[in-house]
């Protein structure tokens, strides 16, 4: 990867300091070699070797450079093929649920210029530090090293939804660390970028649910905060639970059965609109959710314990 983003940023290098000077003078060069030959065609044919020579040393530049394109040309399809290959690797372990595997193999490429290898990096890096066996001060570090590679995915291919989607959740994830105050400021910010990933890829059901949480933060945002939020806007951020709920069912249909905590959150926006049954539907679907991550686990956990307290009331 390292020699692909050297080549990445040579090559056009290359061509805009050898081509344009060095072509147009092999041009002009031509033109007056042709001239030559038609106004003093003896004097060219009697120093027959002096021609030879020059023409021979004319034309290396030219053939050099024809196989330094030829070559680069080669070294970029192999890059291209091996971020591939890497992007390929790294989807296979996520799927899997490989978190560790996935953050050593992507981590030998946190240098690369790749936007689709950043923001996987990204993601790699936040879910390591979700993990239960990692001390605070490593989730810490992690949660920025993550928002550093969501930065750089986006710098590197704005047309991304995956960038704008990871970038919103990294500083999300980091505003946990700067206090309350600074969590509200980058509200607008992190829904920007929501919208912007659901805008260019409306089948992303990931980006939906994480509107819808944001949405469900607001809802339920307490007295105290949203006094913090007034301070900090002239019109505060703010959001309902139906409009939550419309976010989670949009993800659904979307994609359905995609991740439990959609299921989870279906159920407790239910709750908070007072609908019992429909509440009870969905954290059952939670509670039966195969359980692939810790996640899933603890989410089985969460609606199990929700749905214990249904029947406790009854």
């Amino acid at each position: 990867m390292a020699l692909a983003a050297h080549l990445w940023h040579f090559l056009p290098w290359a061509r805009a300091v050898f081509p344009g000077p060095w072509l147009s003078r092999g041009v002009a060069g031509c033109r007056g070699l042709c001239c030559t030959w038609r106004l003093r065609g003896s004097e060219v044919m009697g120093n027959l070797g002096s021609f030879k020579r020059s023409f021979l040393f004319s034309a290396l530049p030219y053939l050099g450079f024809e196989t330094f394109q030829v070559f680069s040309q080669a070294a970029l399809v192999h890059a291209t093929a091996k971020v591939e290959e890497i992007l390929e690797q790294a989807d296979y372990l996520y799927e899997s649920g490989e978190t560790e595997k996935l953050y050593q193999l992507l981590t030998q490429y946190k240098e690369s210029e790749d936007a689709e290898l950043l923001w996987r990096l990204a993601r790699a890096s936040r879910d390591i530090a979700q993990l239960s066996g990692t001390s605070e001060e490593e989730k810490k570090l992690l949660v920025c090293e993550a928002l550093e590679y969501a930065k750089r995915a986006l710098e590197k291919n704005e047309s991304s939804f995956a960038a704008h989607k990871w970038y919103a959740i990294c500083i999300s994830d980091v505003g946990d660390y700067e206090g309350i105050k600074a969590k509200i400021a980058n509200a607008y910010i992190i829904k920007e970028h929501f919208e912007k990933a659901i805008e260019l890829n409306p089948k992303d059901a990931t980006s939906i649910h994480l509107m819808g949480i944001w949405c469900y933060t607001f809802a339920e945002m307490p007295w105290y905060q949203r006094r913090i939020a007034k301070m900090l806007f002239a019109t505060p951020p703010s959001s309902t639970y139906e409009e939550a709920l419309g976010y989670f069912h949009r993800a659904e249909q979307v994609d359905p059965n995609f991740y439990s905590k959609n299921l989870l959150l279906l159920g407790k926006t239910y709750l908070k609109l007072h609908n019992k049954k429909l509440a009870a539907f969905w954290l059952m679907k939670a509670k039966d959710y195969p359980a692939h991550t810790e996640e899933d686990k603890q989410i089985q956990t969460e609606a199990a314990q929700l749905l214990t307290g249904f029947s406790d009331k009854n």
